[in-house]
C-alpha cells in the first residue's frame, strides 16, 4: 500500500502548510524571522540593517536557484540585471513621479524584459557558453550605467526616494521578509506545476527532454525571464531602501555572493539558500565590519566554504538536512521536520 497521504487525509493545518509549501519546521523558522526584530540584540538598528541585507540575498538566491538549480544555467549577470531593475525603478520615480511601490514592480518588468532578450540570445548555447554570455551582458549593462552619466550620474551615485519616510529599519525588514516568502512561494508553485516539470527535465537531460516533446529553448528562456524579473523587483527594493544607487551593486562579486549562498544552501532546493543566507551573510557582515582593513576577505571565505561544501556535501545544506536531520525516530520530530506535504 502506498504511504502517500492525500489532501483528504490531511488536517486543516497540514493543508495550509502544503499550500504554503512549508513544513512545520519551515513555518516556525518563518515565524522566528518575523519576531526577530523584537529579540535583543537584533532590535538594534545596525543589526536590523544587516538582517535586511541577509533577507535581500536570501530572496535573490531563491530567484537565482530557479535558473541554476532547475535548468542548470548559472546567470553570472544576475546582479547586473537586478541593478538594471533598481535603476529603472529609481528613474521612474525621479523623472516621472511614480510611487516607489509601483516603480518597484515596473523595475521587475524591465528586468524581466532585459532577461528575455539576454535569454533569447544566450540560451541557445549550453553550459559554460551560456553562463559566459550572460556574464558579458551583465558587464555591458554595468558599463553603460557607468558611462551614461547624464542619466545615471555614473560613479557619483543616484539618490532615490525611500519606500518608507522613517529612520527606523523595522518596516523595511518586514517588507523584505514578506518579499522573500512570496518569491519562494511563487517559485515553489512554478516548480510544482507542469512548467516546473519541464524545467527539471531540461536540467537533467536536455536531449531526453526534447525527444519527450519539450521545447528546451522556450522553457529555458521562460525560466530565465522569471528569474530576472525577481531580481529586478529586489533591485527596486535595494534602491528604495538604501536611498542611493551606484554601479558597484552590479559588480560580478555581488553575483558571486548570491551564487555562494545558493550553492551552499543546496542547488535545486529553493529554500536552502534562503535558510543559509541569514547566519552566513550575518557572519560575513560582522567580518566585514571588524576587519575593514582587509577588503575582499569575505570573497575568500566564500571560496573556502564552497570548496569544503563541494568536497563533503556537494548537495549543500539541503542535502545534509535531508540525509541527517529529516529522519529522526521520534514521530513528533519526524512530522516537525517533514510535515505531511
Amino acid at each position: 500500500m502506498s504511504s502517500t497521504i492525500t489532501s483528504r487525509q490531511m488536517n486543516p493545518f497540514d493543508k495550509i502548510l502544503d499550500k504554503l509549501c512549508l513544513t512545520p519546521a519551515g513555518f516556525c523558522g518563518l515565524a522566528l524571522l518575523f519576531v526577530l526584530p523584537f529579540i535583543p540584540p537584533f532590535n538594534q538598528e545596525y543589526m536590523l540593517r544587516w538582517l535586511i541585507y541577509c533577507g535581500l540575498i536570501a530572496a535573490m538566491s531563491v530567484g537565482f536557484d530557479l535558473t541554476a538549480g532547475y535548468i542548470s544555467i548559472v546567470n553570472f549577470g544576475y546582479a547586473a540585471v537586478s541593478g538594471f531593475g533598481g535603476y529603472s525603478s529609481a528613474l521612474l520615480v525621479i523623472n516621472m513621479g511614480l510611487s516607489p511601490w509601483i516603480a518597484m514592480i515596473a523595475g521587475g518588468m524591465t528586468a524581466g524584459f532585459i532577461g528575455l532578450i539576454i535569454g533569447m540570445i544566450s540560451l541557445r548555447l549550453r553550459g559554460i557558453f551560456a553562463a559566459c554570455l550572460s556574464w558579458f551582458f551583465g558587464l555591458a549593462i554595468m558599463g553603460l550605467t557607468i558611462k551614461l552619466v547624464w542619466l545615471t550620474r555614473g560613479q557619483l551615485g543616484l539618490r532615490t526616494p525611500r519606500l518608507f519616510e522613517t529612520d527606523s529599519n523595522v518596516p523595511f525588514y518586514f517588507l523584505i521578509i514578506t518579499l522573500l516568502f512570496f518569491i519562494y512561494l511563487a517559485c515553489k508553485w512554478i516548480v510544482r506545476s507542469k512548467m516546473g516539470l519541464a524545467f527539471q527535465a531540461i536540467g537533467q537531460n536536455m536531449d531526453a527532454a526534447r525527444t519527450s516533446g519539450i521545447n528546451p529553448v522556450y522553457y529555458r528562456v521562460m525560466n530565465f525571464t522569471i528569474s530576472c524579473a525577481i531580481a529586478g523587483v529586489l533591485g527596486g527594493f535595494y534602491a528604495h531602501f538604501y536611498g542611493i544607487l551606484t554601479p558597484d551593486m552590479m559588480h560580478t562579486s555581488k553575483t558571486v555572493e548570491i551564487l555562494a549562498v545558493a550553492y551552499i544552501g543546496g542547488r535545486g532546493s529553493l529554500w536552502g539558500g534562503a535558510v543559509i543566507a541569514f547566519p552566513f551573510i550575518f557572519l560575513m557582515e560582522i567580518v566585514r565590519s571588524t576587519l575593514s582593513n582587509l577588503p575582499g576577505l569575505n570573497l575568500v571565505i566564500y571560496a573556502l566554504v564552497l570548496i569544503l561544501v563541494m568536497i563533503y556535501y556537494p548537495g549543500g545544506f539541503s542535502y545534509f538536512y535531508d540525509t541527517n536531520i529529516r529522519k529522526p525516530k521520534n514521530k513528533a520530530l519526524r512530522y516537525f521536520f517533514n510535515g505531511r506535504a
